[in-house]
């Protein structure tokens, strides 16, 4: 088929609106499961510091009819601490890009800007909570750190050759990587329960996720439907181990190091707030406005016993 003579089609067409859906569609992640199950607290001041104890071992117990009490040897009460981290994102408009009408996020560019920061900044966070970043005191010049999860855990810690968790300067090295596999799992929970942990939930990223899918201690393949009439759906995918030591929720998280699975007692951590997310609008300096979001926090380990690592795994 042709088309008649002096047909006038959109391709002569002047003046067509443009047709902008008034949405702006973002696949970018938010979740941030580490900082949403463990607890939060209060710091205040750049040195965090908290004291952790622990009962005297466990040991036969039987005195004579009539003995003399004598003292016990008594031990104090350890005193550790980690830096507060400074973190931010600054966002700066010109007063005519916030003027002009814009599809997909109402009027005003900042507000959109800043709300998109403000995710960005908690997945930041995600990633320094969870690393295995050493603490950096800092000064004038260097930024502080915090001392991440990773750094923190060294009782319970399964690694690979070479690897190691330094015990005074808290560097990790990471050795060579590994197929993670339940054995890893269960002697790393273990260990947690001999030192007097009740991890709860076990956090990877999302190769070894599908490792820990496989494993034979996952609680169930099936699951009940409403109203399928009798019939169970087939689950591909493990969110429940059960263990000798207990149950833990199997949790994916795409911004911790997915070499490292991470065995969590969650009370027993918190992300302490020196100065909680604020929003602060910076002085003007011409014809545009600068705002930054920012938050000053760390990391409190109450009791890195409680918790385990398998550290140095294969991530393909």
């Amino acid at each position: 088929m042709a088309q008649p003579a002096n047909t006038y089609d959109t391709y002569d067409l002047i003046g067509g609106k443009e047709d902008l859906a008034d949405i702006i569609y973002n696949i970018s992640p938010t979740d941030v499961p580490f900082q949403s199950n463990i607890g939060r607290g209060k710091a205040t001041a750049i040195l965090h510091e908290w004291q952790t104890d622990a009962l005297a071992s466990a040991a036969s117990n039987a005195v004579i009819e009539g003995d003399d009490s004598a003292a016990e040897a008594q031990v104090a009460t350890s005193r550790v601490s980690n830096r507060t981290q400074i973190s931010k994102k600054v966002v700066l408009v010109t007063g005519t890009a916030n003027a002009t009408n814009k599809a997909g996020r109402g009027k005003s560019e900042l507000s959109y800007l800043l709300a998109k920061a403000g995710k960005e900044l908690k997945r930041d966070m995600e990633v320094d909570l969870t690393g295995k970043n050493a603490p950096v005191v800092g000064n004038a010049s260097t930024a502080r750190k915090l001392r991440g999860y990773e750094s923190w855990v060294q009782t319970n810690a399964s690694r690979g050759s070479g690897g190691s968790d330094h015990a005074s300067t808290f560097v990790v090295t990471d050795g060579t990587q590994r197929a993670f596999t339940e054995a890893m799992m269960k002697t790393a929970m273990q260990s947690c329960f001999t030192n007097g942990g009740d991890p709860d939930c076990v956090m990877v990223g999302p190769f070894n996720k599908t490792k820990i899918s496989a494993f034979d201690g996952i609680a169930t393949l099936y699951r009940d439907t409403a109203g399928s009439k009798g019939q169970a759906s087939i689950m591909g995918a493990a969110d429940l181990y059960v263990s000798d030591w207990g149950e833990v929720k199997i949790v994916p998280n795409r911004f911790q190091r997915d070499r490292t699975a991470m065995i969590i007692e969650k009370d027993k951590w918190a992300v302490s707030y020196l100065r909680p997310f604020r929003q602060e609008k910076l002085a003007k300096t011409g014809d545009s406005d600068k705002v930054h979001i920012l938050c000053e926090y760390t990391l409190e380990a109450r009791q890195e016993a409680s918790s385990g690592k398998v550290a140095d795994l294969t991530t393909s």
